[in-house]
């Protein structure tokens, strides 16, 4: 498991968060459809990682 990478995918949905929020308040359709898109790509970074570590559970 990379630490790293679990820190940078977790910022990641914290800032699409955010930005979702913003656009929301702001009226601004482009910015919170970044912010969703954001949160999707941190998403698929935790997928990642889980499924690292499965393969690297079961190869043990």
């Amino acid at each position: 498991m990379s630490v790293e990478k679990r820190v940078e995918a977790t910022a990641k949905n914290i800032e699409g968060k955010i930005q979702e929020v913003v656009g929301e308040i702001t009226g601004n359709p482009q910015e919170k459809a970044e912010g969703q898109a954001k949160q999707a790509e941190a998403q698929v970074g935790h997928t990642v990682e889980n499924i690292k570590d499965e393969l690297k559970k079961s190869l043990d």
